[in-house]
């Protein structure tokens, strides 16, 4: 296998089931993929929601390190937006003084969340969350100690500093992300479940290729693997997404109608709401690694962050662990099926 693989993980809280269930479920899952051989674990940031129990990245982090030896863990992401880039770089720091080298700093621009989340997380502050270049920037420089002296901040440091620094990546869905990211020399992950539009990867990649020194370039997908092609389409559904286009030229994409209703309701000014298939990657191990292989080929992409959408835990297992190095390597082995 030429590519790496990772999973994302969101904690999600299933029917019957509680927050405590679903935390558990996420260490659990991180203590199986590192025995399966993924290379990195992710947690998500989202707030204000019953279905998902991952609001706080860092703090999970910091626990699924000590419940990991070597996996990489890390976040998908900090959506920076609503913090303080010196905050974040601190954090960030002491995980890595913890478990040095084994801890990714990834970066969202989304919200998270519906506007009143976002209102709470700003509440008392005088952040308008509309500066994520300039954020994204410092917060580089504090994590290279390279703040500018002509910088208010000049002299400040992120303390405490680790022997090996975070690997940073910026999340996005688009080439003006993908660009952002190689002018900060860190790596890019295009989220192919949010923009599935082949010729927007395209673009992406060429944007981030074309600029990046030593960057890399990740796909986070939307993946259902199962023992058969009819199985996975069972467990795949008819799920779709829905995007919220605001009047102001904003836009943000959420899993339910309700959601989106209530995103645009709480966003003060008018909108609409489009509806499209969800873009699941659903079938056998070896047609979903035949994919990754197209992909990894095409666009020169290091390495597949896997989040499944699958609302049943064991059948969720049993496709990661499916789609896994280890498994992989031995089908590919009985097979000789080559990716």
């Amino acid at each position: 296998m030429s590519y790496r693989l990772g999973i994302l993980d969101q904690s999600p809280i299933f029917s019957g089931n509680s927050s405590t269930d679903a935390l558990q479920h996420t260490i659990r899952l991180a203590q199986q993929a590192e025995q399966w051989g993924y290379k990195r674990f992710w947690v998500s940031e989202h707030h204000d929601t019953e279905l998902l129990a991952g609001s706080s990245p860092e703090l999970l982090i910091s626990h699924l390190l000590a419940k990991t030896e070597t996996i990489r863990v890390g976040s998908g992401g900090v959506m920076l937006q609503h913090y303080s880039p010196y905050k974040v770089a601190e954090n960030f720091n002491l995980l890595s003084s913890l478990a040095p080298g084994r801890v990714d700093l990834g970066i969202g621009k989304a919200p998270g969340g519906l506007p009143v989340s976002t209102k709470a997380l700003n509440f008392g502050s005088a952040n308008q969350g509309i500066d994520f270049n300039e954020r994204i920037g410092l917060l580089n420089d504090l994590l290279e100690g390279t703040v500018a002296d002509s910088h208010p901040l000049a002299g400040v440091k992120a303390t405490p500093i680790p022997p090996e620094k975070t690997e940073n990546y910026l999340l996005g869905a688009s080439p003006e992300s993908a660009e952002l990211a190689a002018n900060l020399g860190w790596n890019f992950v295009y989220a192919l479940f949010i923009n599935s539009d082949r010729k927007t990867l395209e673009k992406a990649a060429a944007a981030f290729h074309g600029s990046s020194k030593n960057g890399r370039l990740f796909v986070a997908a939307a993946v259902v693997a199962a023992d058969t092609e009819e199985e996975a389409e069972r467990l795949a559904g008819d799920k779709k997404i829905y995007k919220v286009h605001l009047q102001s030229g904003k836009s943000v994409t959420v899993v339910s109608a309700e959601s989106a209703q209530a995103f645009g309701k709480q966003a003060g000014e008018a909108f609409t709401v489009t509806t499209q298939e969800a873009n699941i990657l659903k079938g056998t191990p070896q047609k979903i690694h035949e994919i990754f292989g197209q992909l990894h080929r095409q666009f020169n992409i290091a390495e597949f962050i896997i989040h499944t959408p699958i609302e049943k835990q064991q059948e969720r297992l049993r496709s990661f662990e499916l789609l896994s190095p280890i498994h992989s390597n031995i089908k590919k082995e009985e097979t000789v099926y080559v990716y």
